[in-house]
Order: structure tokens, then C-alpha cells, then sequence
């Protein structure tokens, strides 16, 4: 199994709207948030393509600024 962790930015009124947009992901899972609209989102796939594809969908989502990768475990890769 590959894990990775990755920072959203969003706005704080859309927060709510993010998160839950990223939840309804397979494979994600919110573990943090601020009332600034940062998101700790951690990404579980079989490979670092799974997660990277997952993680650019993030990005394009409605009203997410950035994802950015911030921690990645590959095993057996």
C-alpha cells in the first residue's frame, strides 16, 4: 500500500464544500482543517500513479486554490 499526504487551500467559506468533495473520493480521507482553509488530506493507492491521478483531481476540484504533496510512502516501488 502507497499513503500520501497532501495541503489543500481553499477559502473559508468553501471549506465545508472541499471537504466534503474530497471525502466523497475514493481512497481520501480529511484528517485536519483550519479556520484559515488549509485541508490535511492523506491518499491511499496502489501505486504513486494512483495517488498522483487522485491528487490532480483534488486540484481541479471547484473552489480548491492548490494541492500540494507533502509526504509520500511507496512500498515496494
Amino acid at each position: 500500500m502507497n499513503v500520501s499526504s497532501i495541503v489543500v487551500k481553499t477559502t473559508p467559506e468553501n471549506m465545508n464544500t472541499v471537504m466534503a468533495g474530497i471525502n466523497s473520493l475514493d481512497f481520501c480521507e480529511v484528517h485536519f482543517h483550519d479556520e484559515q482553509g488549509r485541508i490535511i488530506v492523506t491518499i491511499e493507492g496502489e501505486s504513486i500513479h494512483d495517488q498522483i491521478e487522485i491528487m490532480k483531481h483534488v486540484q481541479d476540484m471547484p473552489f480548491v486554490l492548490h494541492a500540494d504533496l507533502m509526504y509520500a510512502y511507496c512500498e515496494n516501488e
